[in-house]
């Protein structure tokens, strides 16, 4: 089931992922890709990095990901969120997230 990234998923992933920090980046030894912004969002494959076979999903430079201003973000993860792969896209989110009740990040916010 596709489905767009709920609340309390942005936050659990934002708080992860970057510690709320909308210029992390993260470079990956393992492979020579990097992750970007609050939510971390990898390249070669969700955006381009100037790396000739990026697939660029989002069709955004990564570079994008690092502004306060989170449209290309919450944009490019809820793509993200739609693909065959869902949420496993993040790391940190099957090794922390998957199967627990995230509404505790959202608690007290009126929604």
């Amino acid at each position: 089931m596709h489905h767009l990234l709920t609340l309390p998923r942005h936050n659990e992933l934002s708080s992860l992922g970057s510690s709320s920090d909308t210029q992390a980046t993260n470079c990956n030894s393992r492979d020579g890709s990097a992750d970007f912004g609050i939510f971390q969002i990898n390249s070669p494959y969700w955006c381009q990095n100037g790396d000739e076979g990026s697939s660029d999903i989002c069709q955004i430079p990564c570079s994008d990901l690092l502004s306060s201003n989170l449209s290309a973000d919450v944009e490019c993860a809820n793509i993200i969120a739609q693909d065959s792969n869902s949420m496993s896209a993040w790391v940190a989110w099957t090794s922390y997230c998957q199967g627990q009740d995230l509404w505790q990040y959202v608690e007290g916010c009126g929604v």
